[in-house]
């Protein structure tokens, strides 16, 4: 049997006047709008900076420094300062050649006021001034132009000041010159626009922090900061205060910081920075005690978190090196298995900083590196250069592979416990944990799970819960601290092997995200020391051995009341422990009870959210309640505060400087007592409220 085709008569097309369908629907040629100039940076600034918040605001000023940073790595500029100004603006200076001021043939303009007013416009294209550049491809000192409620731009060069002034991305008037000058370079002084940011204040510690990673990765460069907007003690004149960072070793200076707080197997850092191809290749690396890896990936110094060809090069090479010169001098015997990517990986603090002519990103965020052409000279640079250092230095090279081959062993051992504990069905969801009160959804991308405090909070999270969707896992006192364990001893901890089950994705060499359970892993701990300290145990654990939990937006923090504060039927949960005064003076003033309202928990951090009182009191009518614990509120308490989509405040745990974070974890969680003591008596005074 076959289907017989019907014949259908052929369409006819009419093409009706404006005044008919088109004009009705209200959708016509009038309505597609062409944003010209920088129009379109003011009308979606999310799209060039990221967001108009602290990170954005703050962007701008690596934007402007991107283009001082470029000048240095042709070799054209050696002092940048960055100054945070009284009036809220930033200016950065340096020493390079100076933005070009001549006449541009294709624009007819000013070379600067192109640069300044053009998205897309600079040396960094095609055959431009630089062979290497950061930044936003050109775009970078433009958008900052056009989110500035006014920006001057100084241009030292061929013996005279040019100067321009813009305001809101459009030129005042031309560029002119203003004076004479005997040096050269470019001063950017710039003013966030109020209309566009939602902050506008910069932090003194994120300038710091940032300028101090740019110096590492400059070799060579002096980055001096200035805060004009405070006033250091016994100076009699406003001068502010001021850092200055300046390091001849590079990155070899930076992986000594990193390790500062770790045990180095050997006192040597590797350093190689060679050239093949145009590309240029720096690494440092040296191994410690610890268990993990440490690795930070670069390219034209902008940080690719989810590292690239450039990183697969360098571990290729680095296993392939060590098996050869182990076998080479019988450090490994031939009983021995070969070394592992994992097993050499272990203790490992490694930087990768490589300059590329046209890097190529995967997506936006330029995280990982796609360039197929760096791999192979990665990978024959650091064998050869590694190699020749293991040759050179043969005491670091025994206690290298040493470290290296007992990694090997604990990786078998973890591999016998965790395939002990966590059987193939386990993971596949057949045998949850008995404790786990599982949601009935099994869609993940709207499932989440609560990792609870104790069997009283998790009872009554469980009962107060949504069932569909919010997975209860109650935990039983504090989990191991990881910091210093490696996985063998992590599994045989009760409530950690649970947890891991629970999430389902394995872990290790094993781990699996797509095999992730629930789309949110929240956190949920008592609003007092134990629940902080049970909370960082947890945190320590995500970042040692789930980091990708945390980088794809997958770990959060629950944000429990403080207090209930009830005058009658008026019944308000305080979240921040400053904001009750205030609630309770409000509620005593009030002449009739109001319905009953949350608190919008604005939360700045958690620490706020530690008090110091203890029971249920009572002032002037108003009753006062103090929750330490999430089991003092009841299901529908701690549904309406906590869990409630609609109504509840969280946290989303983010890593915003991998080698900043991990330096905290080190102080925090690990075995040195020093340096922990040393932040503890820094930062005493800065705690505001503590239960003890």
């Amino acid at each position: 049997m076959s289907a017989q085709p019907t014949k259908k008569k052929p369409m006819k097309f009419v093409a009706k006047s404006k005044t008919s369908a088109q004009k009705k629907s209200g959708y016509t040629a009038e309505n597609i709008t062409v944003l010209e100039g920088l129009d379109p940076v003011r009308k979606r600034p999310g799209m060039y900076i990221g967001n108009t918040a602290e990170a954005g605001l703050h962007h701008l000023i690596w934007e402007v420094l991107d283009n001082s940073i470029d000048e240095a790595m042709a070799g054209f500029c050696t002092h940048i300062e960055i100054t945070l100004n009284k009036d809220g603006g930033v200016t950065v200076v340096d020493n390079g050649r100076g933005i070009p001021v001549d006449m541009h043939k294709a624009t007819k303009k000013s070379a600067l006021e192109t640069v300044m007013t053009t998205l897309h416009a600079g040396g960094k294209f095609g055959d431009g001034g630089y062979k290497v550049s950061g930044g936003l491809h050109g775009v970078g000192i433009s958008v900052v132009n056009a989110l500035s409620s006014l920006l001057v731009a100084e241009v030292h060069r061929d013996g005279k000041v040019w100067r321009q002034e813009y305001m809101r991305g459009k030129p005042k008037a031309k560029v002119k010159p203003v004076g004479a000058t005997k040096r050269t370079g470019t001063t950017i002084t710039f003013t966030p626009d109020p209309q566009i940011f939602t902050v506008t204040e910069f932090s003194w510690r994120e300038l710091l922090d940032h300028l101090r990673r740019r110096a590492y990765l400059t070799k060579g460069i002096t980055l001096t900061a200035y805060d004009k907007r405070v006033q250091e003690k016994d100076k009699p004149v406003p001068s502010g205060r001021s850092y200055q960072f300046h390091f001849e070793g590079g990155i070899a200076s930076y992986v000594r910081h990193i390790n500062t707080n770790k045990e180095p197997k050997h006192d040597s850092v590797f350093y190689a920075d060679k050239t093949e191809n145009d590309i240029r290749v720096e690494i440092a690396l040296q191994y410690t005690d610890d268990y993990k890896e440490t690795l930070l990936a670069f390219t034209n110094n902008i940080i690719n978190p989810e590292h690239g060809m450039h990183v697969a090069g360098f571990r290729t090479a680095l296993t392939r090196v060590l098996n050869g010169y182990g076998r080479k001098n019988s450090v490994l015997k031939e009983k021995d298995e070969n070394l592992s990517g994992e097993d050499v990986r272990e203790g490992l603090t490694a930087i990768i900083s490589i300059g590329v002519r046209e890097p190529q990103f995967e997506g936006q965020t330029k995280a990982k590196l796609g360039n197929v052409e760096v791999r192979p000279v990665v990978d024959s640079l650091f064998a050869n250069t590694f190699g020749t250092f293991l040759e050179e230095h043969p005491r670091e090279a025994v206690a290298i592979i040493g470290k290296c081959m007992l990694a090997a062993q604990a990786r078998k051992a973890a591999r016998a416990a965790r395939d002990s504990v966590l059987r193939k069905g386990a993971l596949e969801g057949f045998t949850l944990p008995g404790k786990l009160a599982d949601c009935s959804s099994k869609d993940a991308s709207r499932s989440e799970l609560y990792i609870v405090e104790g069997d009283s909070a998790g009872g009554s999270a469980k009962q107060g819960r949504n069932r569909e969707f919010q997975a209860i896992l109650p935990l039983r006192g504090k989990i191991l601290n990881v910091q210093r364990a490696r996985l063998d001893k992590m599994l045989a901890n009760t409530e950690i092997k649970s947890l891991v089950i629970a999430l389902g994705t394995n872990i290790g060499e094993q781990f699996d995200i797509e095999k992730l359970r629930y789309d949110r892993i929240i956190i949920m701990t008592d609003a007092d020391v134990d629940g902080a300290h049970i909370r960082t145990l947890l945190l320590t654990m995500f970042y040692r051995y789930f980091p990708d939990l945390i980088t794809t937006g997958h770990l959060y923090i629950a944000i429990p009341p403080l207090y209930q504060v009830k005058r009658g039927k008026d019944v308000r949960y305080i979240f921040i422990e400053r904001n009750l005064d205030s609630t309770i003076k409000e509620m005593q003033s009030a002449k009739k009870a109001s319905a009953k309202t949350l608190d919008p928990a604005e939360t700045e951090t958690m620490d706020d959210a530690v008090a110091v009182a203890d029971d249920t009191a009572k002032v002037s009518g108003v009753s006062i309640q103090r929750y330490k614990g999430l089991g003092e509120m009841n299901p529908n308490q701690l549904w309406e505060t906590t869990m409630d989509p609609e109504t509840r405040t969280m946290k989303q745990v983010m890593i915003e400087d991998a080698a900043r974070a991990d330096e905290m974890f080190d102080i925090l969680m690990g075995s040195d007592v020093l340096p922990r003591k040393h932040f503890i008596q820094t930062h005493a005074k800065s705690v505001q409220n503590l239960d003890i």
